[in-house]
């Protein structure tokens, strides 16, 4: 008899720190891919760059943070902080040496045959040089405040990401103050890509970086003074909001007063261009009080993320993907009521490929309808001028009960949301924020409507994503009307619970994070096992942004070692290591990388031949499953739970072309048609079925 196998090992576990940042190298090589249009390889790059500022933001602040309090505890992979930070420090390294390498050897040569230029200061031609004095002289000059370090001006702070140049001088000023070093930094209301006029240049795709300006013009700057040389530097702060909830009597005043010294918080990272001197980087390192190993030089613009600027203003349609207009979902037909269709039929909205517009209109018809007399929704994220705000203060106004429960914790839109929750208010709405402690991040509407008869009906929708009209048209989720009563019940005892003191509630549908989620997936693997051990077919199929929840990553690799065959789908960290033999050789994991940000959770088991399928707002991560509001709804529609399934799930699993296969080793490998085997691209299918 064999010894037991030890699924808590820590080697069959990958770091989810680590994990996260490998995503960036799978998006990064879109970028690197010449059969993308070339200004989505631009926007690829650029999106790279922005996911590492919130990587050291969040994720490596935190961690130091916890490193420095002596509070970091080893997760199941069983790596100390300090080794973790090492590994990142390693592994950014090479993630920055090739993304400036893309930029600089791939992109900039692509942009140029395009007609498209970054100009450095050796570029430019006689005429430009002169344009970009007078339009320094004249736009930007006079917005500067460069500061001489001395005793009487010390070192100043920084806004977090900000552009800056360290100036070396030589020379003396009028009140005989001898020059070394200043500071210049670039205030915020200065636009970051200067697009040169055509008739400086052979055309209109010609740009420049402020920084090459500053550069090229700082001795106008410091008139008197002999500039010795001028560098580029950013520095990334920790953006992480800790509010202690349950001491705090008002929780959008104390994150308002958070909010106003986050871009001035500790210091995480250092970048610096490539060809500043030790000397100057050590001053740097001094005075953000950060150490060698939190500098990262750049072999170009240290905002380097500002390139993405130009997408918006080129219009060449033939650098860009093909135009898209997502479908109007057909079951709802121009001037149909709404709470008719819903009335006789689930209908299941699959983003982008099918329009946003459906869930703004049946807003649009409770906000108007006399019939509804309550409305109720979660907002996580809502975007700039949502045209569902404007419906929901619209059903405030024409006299509906309307409750709105906004996350103010969305990271990075917590100001945003403060300033959602006190539009609301004033028009009449009455909102709250959720259960201290625990984020709400499910996404639900609920509509109460009084139908003929007098009989209260209850119609909601659920999806995957964010009530965010953007995001719906550059990120796949999956979207649920429904009248069904029990749906209809759960989501309103979910909302009672959110914004009361409710006890615990039972729900006969949903799954409810944090109660029931954690635990019906856990006993849904453990019934795919014991179908396997019998000899009856086991099959689980998981669509996620990212799974780390160690137990459940445990419940996977004995689902495995039963024979239960498992595809997991999952576009960014994953912790599991498949393909190790005798344990997780049964589990295969993708990613799926494209022009569509993969978003949408879906979670299938195949039950012995009764499947049962949820779309969830959760993904299978420790904070998901414990410290959030979540919810997972079934699709009781056997139509609706096949199309789910084919194409979110069969649809990926096809995919051949924009695909990443995980590794045991945990790095990932692109997918390629085997031989006499035909290109597959999933979304590709997507939009050739719903454009036609």
């Amino acid at each position: 008899m064999s010894d037991p196998v030890d699924l808590g090992a820590p080697e069959l576990y990958i770091n989810r720190e680590l994990a996260a940042l490998e995503f960036n190298f799978r998006v990064l090589a879109q970028a690197r891919d010449p059969d993308v249009p070339a200004l989505e390889r631009l926007r690829y790059l650029t999106i790279v760059s922005n996911n590492l500022d919130e990587y050291f933001e969040v994720r490596v602040a935190v961690l130091k943070h916890k490193h420095a309090l002596g509070a970091a505890i080893p997760g199941a992979d069983g790596l100390s902080s300090s080794e973790i930070l090492t590994r990142i420090r390693e592994r950014t390294l090479e993630l920055v040496t090739e993304l400036y390498g893309t930029w600089r050897d791939e992109l900039l040569p692509a942009l140029a045959t395009e007609g498209i230029r970054f100009l450095t200061r050796d570029d430019w031609s006689d005429k430009q040089r002169r344009w970009l004095l007078g339009y320094f002289q004249n736009e930007i000059m006079p917005v500067l405040s460069p500061l001489g370090l001395d005793p009487a001006h010390p070192f100043p702070r920084i806004l977090n990401k900000t552009l800056n140049l360290a100036v070396v001088l030589k020379g003396r000023d009028a009140f005989g103050r001898e020059g070394h070093m200043a500071l210049v930094r670039a205030p915020r209301s200065l636009p970051r890509i200067i697009h040169l006029p055509a008739a400086v240049s052979d055309g209109d795709g010609d740009f420049v970086f402020l920084a090459e300006v500053l550069q090229a013009f700082a001795d106008e700057i410091f008139p008197g003074f002999q500039v010795c040389s001028t560098y580029q530097f950013r520095v990334t702060r920790n953006s992480e909001l800790v509010v202690e909830e349950a001491e705090v009597e008002n929780l959008a005043r104390a994150l308002s007063e958070e909010l106003a010294g986050r871009g001035y918080a500790r210091p995480v990272r250092l970048e610096v261009g490539a060809d500043c001197p030790r000397a100057i980087t050590e001053m740097l390192i001094a005075n953000f009080q950060l150490e060698e190993a939190d500098v990262y030089r750049c072999d170009g613009p240290v905002n380097i993320i500002r390139a993405g600027l130009i997408y918006d203003q080129i219009d060449r349609p033939e650098l860009k993907f093909p135009r898209f207009t997502p479908r109007l979902s057909p079951a709802f037909e121009k001037g149909v009521n709404e709470f008719d269709v819903l009335g006789t039929r689930d209908v299941l909205l699959h983003h982008p490929y099918e329009s946003f517009a459906s869930v703004v209109e049946l807003l649009r018809r409770a906000a108007q309808d006399p019939g509804v007399l309550a409305i109720k929704q979660t907002l996580y994220r809502a975007g700039k001028d949502s045209p569902l705000v404007d419906l929901l203060v619209e059903a405030a106004r024409n006299g509906k009960d309307v409750t709105v429960v906004i996350e103010l914790r969305a990271r990075f839109d917590e100001e945003a949301n403060i300033g959602l929750a006190n539009r609301l208010q004033e028009a009449g709405v009455q909102v709250v924020y959720g259960v201290v402690g625990y984020k709400t991040h499910a996404k639900m509407l609920l509509i109460v409507r009084r139908e003929a008869g007098g009989v209260l009906r209850r119609y909601v929708h659920l999806s995957t994503g964010n009530y965010h009209q953007g995001n719906s048209r550059g990120y796949t989720d999956i979207g649920l009307m429904t009248a069904d009563p029990e749906i209809g019940e759960d989501i309103h005892k979910v909302f009672q619970q959110l914004s009361g003191l409710g006890p615990m509630i039972q729900l006969k549908r949903l799954l409810h994070s944090p109660f029931t989620l954690y635990s019906s997936v856990m006993g849904k693997i453990e019934r795919e096992i014991e179908h396997a051990r019998n000899g009856r077919p086991g099959r689980i199929v998981a669509k996620l942004n990212a799974l780390n929840e160690a137990h459940v990553v445990e419940a996977l690799y004995r689902a495995s070692m039963a024979g239960v065959q498992i595809d997991l789908i999952i576009r960014g960290a994953c912790t599991l290591r498949p393909g190790v033999p005798g344990i997780s050789e049964n589990i295969r994991v993708r990613s799926i990388i494209g022009r569509f940000l993969e978003h949408s959770r879906v979670y299938w088991f195949g039950n012995d031949g009764a499947p049962e399928l949820y779309c969830a707002s959760a993904d299978w991560m420790e904070r998901n499953l414990m410290r959030r509001i979540e919810v997972g709804v079934p699709i009781l529609e056997p139509a609706l739970a096949r199309r789910v399934y084919d194409e979110t799930l069969a649809n990926y699993l096809r995919d051949n072309t924009q695909a990443w296969l995980l590794g045991k080793d945990g790095r990932y490998t692109r997918s390629h048609p085997a031989k006499g085997e035909a290109p597959y691209s999933a979304q590709q299918a997507l939009l050739a079925a719903y454009s036609g």
